[in-house]
């Protein structure tokens, strides 16, 4: 067993953590839905119509590009709505359940690979490089799975696997079949578990160091050739399940969390949910509602569905103060800074703080303070690479690392940038231009 210990990033404590171990039921949700643009890298080509009945684990579209790759109803019922946007995009498919509990059920003789594809469970790991649902035809290096979430608020992965970490073996058994490296395991200190066929590690550090991509650098860098899968532990024990019962387990534990919420609670629920049905009797008027982290999820409201990877929810007051005493200027110990700016960080202890949704600035040019660095524990040259990416320099982003990155790995860096950039729409730009232009 081996330790990486982390000293680059930074723990952003927020109120409304978790306070109960707790799990309960979710409220029944009308709908569900499916999100395309939560599988990077698949132009989908619909397999149902509207008004169609289809079992949970029936193929809802498939990939333009590798038609073995599909993606999956999570429950019984029927298609209720193909929603397009402009230039007739699909936005999400939404399916009313029927209760019959119908599910396809696979061979579990088939070879692993084919499982995959065909159960959906494929689209739930990601490739590095581009950060794009793994190609079926390209054997990776190797395999890094985490076992823990840094982000902000983020539930114990540990805890929400509970019972099925009885699958984790069979799983790793399943992922060495399709590589001829390693399989990591990367856990927090005093969270691992011996696994026959794979490397475990612990992870010491702040995040983003619970991000696989950071712990991939940490362990073996991914190299211009080279190609890396990456995906969490809760994904791990389903392919384990698959593997060992032949059905997919679309069940997942969602953590709703922040101070917008009346209580932060854990609720079993079921994958694409729709968000009413997680709040339950919660006030969200003037709150922000984000599909997964502060720093990463996606801005829903509570007539939209759960996002992928499907296990968080966040609310945050989108105004805290709208009439604040002097404004950026104040003095207040009650206002935080990452860069100690405010005497709040003179208290002993880190102490849960308030934030909203404000951006508080606008876009400016970047300024050589070393933020990008001091917020990313890899080893490149950040800020170097974000300049690189907005001049569309493909030789120069390929020489400063970007076959490493992932937009989540820049989320703490874009939170504490002064320049006010999205790193991580100019990172999944620049990825998916690098990858148009290489294959």
């Amino acid at each position: 067993m081996a330790n990486i210990k982390l000293k680059k990033g930074f723990d952003l404590i927020l109120k409304g953590q978790l306070t109960s171990d707790a799990i309960t039921p979710a409220n029944a949700s009308p709908t569900y839905a499916i999100v395309p643009d939560d599988f990077q890298g698949i132009v989908p080509r619909m397999d149902v119509k509207e008004g169609q009945s289809v079992q949970a684990g029936a193929t809802i579209y498939h990939d333009k590009n590798h038609e073995q790759i599909k993606v999956t109803a999570p429950v019984a019922g029927v298609v209720k709505e193909v929603r397009r946007g402009e230039r007739r995009k699909i936005e999400a498919i939404i399916i009313e359940p029927d209760g019959s509990g119908r599910q396809v059920t696979h061979d579990k003789t088939a070879p692993v690979k084919k499982l995959l594809l065909e159960s959906g469970l494929w689209v739930m790991m990601r490739q590095r490089p581009y950060d794009v649902v793994p190609a079926p035809d390209v054997a990776p290096r190797d395999i890094v799975v985490t076992c823990f979430d840094s982000a902000p608020l983020a539930p114990s992965l540990m805890h929400l696997l509970a019972d099925d970490v009885r699958y984790v073996a069979p799983g790793v058994k399943a992922l060495k079949e399709l590589t001829d490296g390693n399989v990591y395991l990367c856990f927090r200190p005093n969270e691992e578990i011996d696994i026959d066929d794979a490397q475990v590690m612990t992870v010491q550090g702040p995040h983003p160091a619970g991000n696989a991509g950071v712990q991939l650098a940490n362990i073996k860098p991914v190299n211009k050739g080279e190609v890396v899968w990456t995906l969490d532990v809760l994904t791990l024990a389903r392919i384990g399940k698959l593997v060992k019962t032949g059905v997919v387990d679309f069940d997942t534990i969602v953590a709703v969390t922040g101070e917008g919420v009346s209580t932060p609670r854990l609720l079993k629920a079921t994958m694409g949910c729709s968000i009413l049905s997680l709040l339950q009797d919660d006030n969200v008027h003037d709150m922000r509602i984000i599909s997964g982290n502060v720093l990463t999820g996606f801005k829903v409201n509570a007539e939209q569905w759960l996002r992928a990877p499907y296990r968080h929810i966040t609310v945050i007051p989108e105004v805290a103060q709208r009439d604040e005493f002097m404004g950026w200027a104040s003095l207040s110990p009650k206002r935080f800074s990452i860069y100690h700016l405010f005497t709040s960080w003179l208290t002993p202890g880190k102490k849960p703080v308030s934030l909203d949704a404000r951006i508080k600035g606008g876009e400016r040019a970047i300024v050589r303070l070393d933020e990008y660095d001091r917020m990313l524990p890899m080893d490149i040259y950040a800020e170097f690479l974000i300049k690189a990416i907005i001049a569309g320099d493909i030789e120069k982003m390929e020489q400063l690392g970007i076959y490493e990155v992932a937009p989540e790995d820049f989320a703490l860096a874009e939170y504490a940038d002064t320049s006010k950039l999205e790193l991580q729409r100019i990172v999944r730009q620049g990825l998916d231009k690098l990858r148009a232009e290489m294959e």
